[in-house]
């Protein structure tokens, strides 16, 4: 993973290519995210030549996604595809992103924003490409054989969001024919050291843990640390700018029926 420099939209002349995508992430204290953030953006752009790509972050990140938007807007661009890096359904997805998007509206010209499903499932399914990314990341991290596995995320209160992390866990257990529990770094438990421990208690002699993360940060380090200290065999690094992610993030731009239109007015 390298960090991407990326200009401004507003000092992009508009050509006769694509529309637009902006890619808006979480946002963190932590510089690394924003890096990764970067990163996959232009690892999204090198693969869909001729389609401008910019990174934008809800939160300690600059520039918003209202900037962007409105950005893009002033340089003449009547449409633009915005994918939210989130792989969850929660609160993010479903207010502070169609806030920003209502905001960049009120005013300069006219923009229309088609905003895509988020990167985790989307009507209850499991897209392969998120499983070949987390397959990618555990392979890295080398484990070996394993008997066990924990799918480590975030953390939500939402329960809708718990279940579609669930159904991730579930399908990885499939896939490598291994029990696979859900842990949380935060809002929910188990924590990643207790669901380790659970699986070691129940027999599992080499649990390894596979991080539900975009970017690297304080709750991937937390989780990391927990997971070792009781005897995790191996801890995954997140998706970042993996190969399969990129493919996913283009398919949410090309799969419209799947996406929310969102039309501010100008």
């Amino acid at each position: 993973m390298r960090a991407a420099r990326l200009t401004s939209p507003a000092a992009t002349p508009v050509g006769p290519g694509a529309d637009p995508v902006v890619l808006v992430a979480h946002g963190s204290r932590d510089p690394r995210a924003a890096d990764a953030t970067r990163a996959l953006a232009e690892a999204v752009s090198a693969a869909r030549p001729g389609t401008p790509v910019w990174a934008s972050w809800l939160d300690h990140t600059e520039p918003g996604p209202t900037e962007v938007l409105r950005d893009l807007a002033v340089a003449g661009h009547r449409r633009a595809v915005l994918v939210p890096l989130l792989l969850t359904a929660a609160y993010h997805h479903r207010v502070d992103i169609p806030a920003a998007v209502a905001a960049a509206g009120q005013a300069g010209p006219p923009l229309a924003v088609r905003v895509t499903a988020v990167l985790g499932p989307a009507d209850g399914t499991v897209d392969p490409g998120l499983l070949a990314g987390l397959r990618r990341r555990l392979g890295e991290a080398q484990p070996g054989r394993f008997d066990a596995l924990v799918l480590a995320a975030a953390g939500t209160r939402d329960a809708r969001a718990r279940r579609s992390v669930g159904r991730v866990a579930d399908a990885l257990g499939v896939e490598f024919g291994v029990p696979c529990r859900v842990a949380y770094a935060s809002a929910a438990p188990p924590a990643a050291g207790v669901a380790v421990s659970r699986l070691r208690a129940a027999g599992a002699r080499r649990v390894a843990v596979c991080a539900y993360f975009l970017a690297p940060g304080l709750f991937h380090d937390a989780v990391t640390e927990a997971a070792r200290a009781a005897g995790a065999v191996a801890v995954a690094a997140p998706l970042t700018d993996a190969p399969e992610l990129v493919g996913l993030v283009l398919r949410r731009v090309d799969d419209q029926p799947g996406g929310r239109g969102v039309t501010p007015a100008g």
